[in-house]
């Protein structure tokens, strides 16, 4: 069997195991069972291997990093988010956070089986001149920057709604299970502390890799000028925070608000404005 047919076996396994773990999460909401978490823990690293695999056939075809389609980059967002998440869910032992975390990586692969035809995900030459190492480094920093930035959104939505359950004095066995607001603003501070620096990172070696395709560092292309939009959300997240000592509802906001930057830099961007950066 070719590369090329063992590619689509290996995205819907990643398909598959992406959707049964985002179910196996959001049971264990109402339901405090250890076996399910594992369970849970177990079929989201069934769908990173599915989804490493699909990454590395596509790498093996190409000959390159993956990110010269919005297939492609739909691939290295959902590894990065699920890689990401299953370290924090190892290192803060808060497995229904992933009820929050797991849908987004379902519904990237989602977009790919419900709204991109065949041409879209088929494998694209990319011009000699966009031929880098420093797309290597681009997609390396994207894929750890934006699983980070994903799960501080996750963390945000969580805290925000046990904050309206406390503010109204709901005290379910779901609102207790879940963890404290201290433990989850901590979470979400260090998720962008650690996805910040991988934007940065992502930006810089994107302008040096422009340069080298188009002679430019920065031409203010609309990827790009959502992409510093997206980069200041979260610059003012840190500054308020380090600076002024916003913590708690204010910053899960902030946090919320950037992630949906990210979304509108890849979605809104690639596929409904005329940039050198469109994949539609």
């Amino acid at each position: 069997m070719s590369l090329q047919n063992l590619e689509p076996i290996a995205f819907y396994m990643a398909f598959v195991g992406y959707f049964l773990a985002m179910i196996f999460y959001v049971l264990l909401l109402p339901l405090k069972n250890n076996r399910l978490g594992q369970l849970a823990r177990y079929t989201a690293i069934l769908g990173l291997v599915g989804n490493t695999i699909a990454i590395l056939l596509r790498m093996g075809i190409a000959g390159r990093p993956p990110l010269a389609n919005g297939y492609e980059f739909v691939l290295v967002f959902a590894w990065g988010i699920i890689a990401v998440y299953l370290w924090v869910e190892s290192r803060y032992k808060a497995p229904v956070i992933g009820a929050f975390i797991l849908p987004l990586a379902f519904f990237l692969l989602a977009f790919v089986v419900l709204f991109m035809s065949n041409n879209e995900r088929v494998l694209t030459n990319i011009q000699p001149a966009l031929r880098s190492n420093w797309l290597t480094f681009h997609v390396l920093t994207a894929m750890i920057g934006y699983g980070a930035l994903a799960i501080s959104f996750g963390v945000g939505v969580l805290y925000l709604i046990k904050q309206r359950w406390l503010d109204k004095g709901t005290h379910t066995n779901l609102s207790t299970r879940t963890p404290d607001l201290g433990r989850l603003d901590l979470i979400g501070y260090k998720m962008i502390m650690l996805g910040f620096p991988m934007l940065t990172l992502c930006i810089i070696t994107g302008a040096i890799w422009a340069n080298i395709a188009w002679g430019s560092y920065w031409s203010w292309d609309p990827k790009e000028t959502w992409s510093l939009i997206t980069w200041m959300i979260y610059a003012v997240y840190l500054h308020v925070r380090l600076m002024h000592g916003w913590k708690g509802k204010r910053t899960a906001w902030v946090a919320v608000i950037g992630f949906l930057a990210v979304l509108f830099t890849f979605f809104g961007v690639n596929y409904f404005v005329i940039s050198l950066h469109s994949y539609a």
